[in-house]
């Protein structure tokens, strides 16, 4: 399964027009993600409050993430502040899979932004969380934090935009996004004999990672069409729900 490096803004003295800050306002967003990507079974490390950049690239080129991805909100220059809206999704202009994740999550923020038409795919190379990162990165500027309507925007839509970047990270990774996160619980195996097969996919013919055997305990992580998402044996997979009682 997969594994993000996430990376909220750690930038307070960026204000919003209607109060609040970029750091604050991206850490509830990123906040409210994480419940939908651990039902999703995907992975992550969070950059904390009080890092320097330089250390959350550190940090996130230290391990080996499937993508760095990295939330902000914009500002206009001077001359045209408050007068910017739209949604920059920016990638590194040398790298295929973050082009690829970048168009992928700017053409799914399509569903949920005001204007459609102001949400794109940027490619940049002066943007050092892209330039410096080891795993393939991309950058949201969700909205511009100097426009009223796009600031109102996004803190009345925390829950909407967390719910739909970890959509978009579904459809990057090709796995099922689920849409109603429960807390993990624990399950029981209960097949007959045999054991369970903890599959790569929510599909029979999907590669087996990982077997469980008749009573052993694991960790339900979300479900989706009839599949659990289940963390066993450290590892994160999918188990027909037929088989395992909660």
């Amino acid at each position: 399964m997969p594994t993000i490096y996430l990376s909220p803004s750690l930038q307070p003295f960026n204000k919003y027009v209607n109060g609040g800050d970029e750091q604050t306002v991206m850490n509830q967003v990123a906040d409210a993600m994480e419940p939908y990507l651990r039902a999703a079974g995907i992975r992550f490390t969070r950059n904390r409050i009080g890092m320097t950049l330089g250390e959350a690239i550190r940090e996130s080129n230290a391990g080996y993430y499937d993508l760095h991805l990295a939330l902000h909100s914009n500002a206009a220059p001077e001359s045209l502040s408050g007068k910017l809206q739209g949604t920059d999704v920016y990638y590194y202009t040398g790298s295929t899979q973050g082009r690829r994740a970048a168009e992928v999550l700017a053409e799914n923020f399509k569903k949920i932004y005001p204007d459609p038409s102001k949400v794109r795919a940027v490619p940049t190379t002066s943007l050092v969380e892209l330039t410096k990162t080891n795993a393939p990165a991309v950058l949201m500027e969700i909205a511009y934090h100097d426009n009223p309507e796009d600031a109102r925007w996004i803190k009345e839509n925390i829950q909407a935009i967390a719910a739909n970047i970890v959509q978009g990270l579904c459809l990057y990774f090709g796995i099922p996004f689920i849409a109603d996160p429960q807390p993990p619980q624990t399950g029981t195996v209960v097949t007959q004999s045999s054991p369970l097969n903890i599959r790569k996919r929510p599909s029979t013919q999907a590669q087996v990672l990982t077997q469980a055997q008749k009573g052993e305990q694991l960790t339900v992580l979300g479900k989706w069409q009839g599949w659990y998402v289940v963390e066993v044996h450290g590892i994160i997979g999918y188990a027909s729900a037929e088989y395992i009682q909660v």
